[in-house]
């Protein structure tokens, strides 16, 4: 519940003038959600009185405020304090919510130069070696080497045919870079939906008779069509993930210590590439499960989670839970294609947890909330991101 000496509080944190005593106070406040929503509410009610002392106009304040409070659920706080981090760091910091108090609260960001992402192309390696780009705001076909019209692309989606059949199995390869997504929908009707620096191998026809296998560098969501006389198999690398229909994630980056199946709905089998057909050392995961394979280990661990944060990526949402700051600079470079090098080990091994809107916020906007913080200081030099 609200005090007057949380009024206090809340109104010097918001003028800067809290100090770490005070800090302490709103932080332990700030972790009940009825005190968290209050939070919220004065945060909003206090940019609305900024912007309208410096802009009349109040349908353009009304707009602006609906905005703020579209992007305010994208929100970002730290794990652990440094004590350095003390008179910065209050329990809930949002990103994604815009300039709150324009030149005051949200001063200018002391690094000015923006970063310029490297413009990459999705294409498409035929089974004859030629690469076809795929413009994903544009539509294109694809026809397999007598000249048949095997799919064809419409905007951010390629589709593959049903029509033809086949005795001998010629694969694609689709390459999505950094930096963008990608949706593919093979022969059969499963939907493969690529993450950024991501690729598939896959037959252009399945053969009647044999398993569905494609094989899979990076990460994508699948939604299986079902056919229990065609099992279809993902080769991870290291690992193969076989189903007969249903949804679910794989990541499988070859730089990652891990590969990771969540699973939506439906059965999926996890089998170690190592066990070579040995099904009774197989793993079965059930809906709500994650199933990760630790490269180093050789060993499969599994645990229920929230699927939904592990799926976000698929609308442009990225989510971290404790997670390294390691890993979130090695996502950011995926979903941002930018290169981000890290030059304190400490702070890479430190966690966050983080959700972060991709499609909304430019890299420069969270390496300002980051710097804003948490005091962690970076530079941009020759287009790379330096993080001291």
């Amino acid at each position: 519940m609200d005090t007057p000496e949380i009024d206090i509080i809340l109104i010097k944190f918001l003028n800067k003038s809290a100090n770490s005593e005070e800090l302490d106070k709103l932080d332990i406040w700030i972790q009940d959600p009825e005190n968290e929503l209050i939070f919220r509410d004065f945060v909003k009610t206090h940019f609305a009185i900024i912007v309208a002392m410096n802009d009349p106009d109040s349908s353009k304040i009304r707009e602006q405020l609906l905005n703020e409070i579209q992007k305010e659920k994208n929100f970002l706080y730290r794990i652990k304090y440094r004590s350095m981090l003390k008179y910065a760091a209050v329990a809930i910091i949002f990103i994604g919510i815009g300039y709150y108090f324009q030149n005051d609260f949200f001063a200018k960001s002391t690094n000015n130069i923006v970063v310029e992402p490297k413009v990459e192309l999705i294409t498409l390696e035929l089974e004859n070696g030629n690469i076809q780009v795929i413009s994903e705001d544009g539509t294109s076909t694809v026809v397999d080497a007598k000249g048949n019209l095997v799919g064809s692309q419409n905007r951010g989606k390629l589709v593959y045919n049903d029509a033809t059949h086949t005795e001998k199995l010629t694969y694609n390869t689709l390459t999505v870079p950094y930096g963008k997504r990608f949706d593919i929908v093979l022969s059969d009707g499963t939907s493969i939906f690529l993450n950024s620096g991501s690729s598939i191998k896959y037959p252009v026809q399945f053969i009647k008779g044999q398993s569905r296998q494609v094989f899979l560098n990076g990460e994508a969501f699948f939604d299986v069509a079902e056919d229990k006389l065609h099992p279809f198999i993902i080769d991870a690398q290291e690992l193969n993930v076989e189903v007969l229909g249903t949804k679910f994630n794989v990541s499988t980056y070859k730089e990652d210590s891990q590969i990771e199946v969540v699973l939506v709905e439906g059965s999926v089998e996890l089998d170690k590439q190592s066990y070579k057909g040995n099904k009774e050392k197989s793993v079965i995961l059930k809906p709500g499960f994650n199933g990760v394979f630790n490269k180093k280990e050789n060993s499969i661990s599994t645990s229920k989670v929230n699927t939904s944060l592990y799926t976000s990526w698929m609308t442009g949402n990225v989510v971290f839970r404790n997670a390294p700051f390691r890993e979130i600079a090695k996502k950011l470079e995926r979903v941002y294609n930018v290169s981000i090098i890290i030059n304190n080990e400490e702070l890479a091994n430190e966690n966050f947890n983080a959700s972060i809107e991709v499609d909304n916020e430019t890299i420069e906007e969270v390496l300002n909330y980051f710097n804003k913080f948490f005091d962690i200081e970076f530079e941009i030099i020759n287009n790379k991101i330096l993080i001291n």
